[in-house]
């Protein structure tokens, strides 16, 4: 008897029932997870459609129907009230100037620090990022009262400088560029540092522009973390000259500004609010994903 022809033989004799279970653990295992992934993906989601779908209502049919997705009749009422007759065009200006400088100081002192941490041999760094990781372990909320006594004492409260001085740089951003640049090779600065570079020179055009893939994590998590920010700018400031988003939203849906319910103007407000996050991910996670294709087939 031929090789092929036992082999037919076996798999004829094989049992129905046992090719049935050895394809079911798959099907089962593949099936599931995305089911799960799916249902907490539409729980997650749906708060914020409704939000959506709420600021295109009126205020009557929203306080009806506030779980419905269709608004029986469309309007973009709130959008126009908070752009006419509110000082939303204000926040957002003041929420840009703060986001903007806050993020660019970030990118450049948390690289600068991180660089300083990874490379630099100097007395007392060990004790340097002990302490960087105990300030990533305080709550942000218990750093509230001496922020603002720091701020009061130097003479820069409600103001923008008390509002940007404090944000420039965080334990996380330098923390995440230290990891980084201790994993380039030392022979790339070896190298610079042959031919005459200084290491400011070495850091600034050798070792930096190959930390591109952390610089924009950098960036989406400053901008992400800044224009977010309510507590910090809670203790900064008190004028309403300089009030953010976060903070003219937050009066507005504590009912300080309004009067009555009127969820698709405060709702309105808060989906503008994700619009520049949004924008600002998905374009450098693109930047992050060819910047790392690159890496690898290199």
């Amino acid at each position: 008897m031929s090789v092929s022809t036992r082999s037919a033989t076996a798999a004829a004799s094989m049992p129905v029932s046992d090719s049935r279970e050895r394809r079911r653990p798959l099907g089962g295992v593949g099936l599931w997870p995305y089911l799960l992934l799916t249902a907490i993906a539409i729980i997650y989601i749906y708060p914020f459609l409704v939000q959506v779908a709420t600021s295109f209502k009126s205020d009557a049919e929203a306080a009806a129907t506030p779980l419905s997705l269709l608004p029986a009749n469309w309007t973009v009422t709130a959008y126009q009230t908070l752009f006419a007759n509110s000082d939303f065009p204000v926040w957002a200006m003041n929420s840009f100037i703060v986001t903007v400088v806050v993020t660019l100081g970030r990118v450049f002192f948390n690289s600068l620090a991180g660089y300083a941490l990874a490379r630099l041999d100097f007395r007392g760094r060990g004790l340097v990022f002990a302490l960087l990781v105990a300030v990533m372990a305080v709550p942000g909320v218990v750093l509230l009262i001496p922020r603002f006594l720091v701020i009061n004492s130097l003479g820069i409260f409600d103001s923008y400088a008390g509002m940007i001085l404090p944000l420039l740089a965080d334990a996380t951003g330098v923390f995440i560029m230290k990891n980084f640049f201790e994993s380039i090779p030392r022979s790339v600065e070896e190298q610079a540092k042959i031919d005459g570079a200084s290491t400011f020179r070495t850091f600034w055009s050798i070792v930096l522009p190959m930390a591109t893939p952390a610089l924009m994590t950098i960036v989406i998590l400053s901008f992400q973390g800044s224009w977010n920010e309510l507590n910090h700018f809670i203790v900064s400031t008190q004028s309403p000259e300089l009030t953010t988003l976060t903070k003219g939203v937050a009066q507005l849906a504590s009912g300080q500004l309004s009067q009555g319910s009127q969820y698709p103007l405060k709702l309105a407000a808060a989906a503008l609010m994700t619009v520049p996050v949004v924008i600002i991910f998905l374009i450098f996670q693109r930047r992050i994903m060819n910047v790392s294709a690159g890496a690898v087939k290199g």
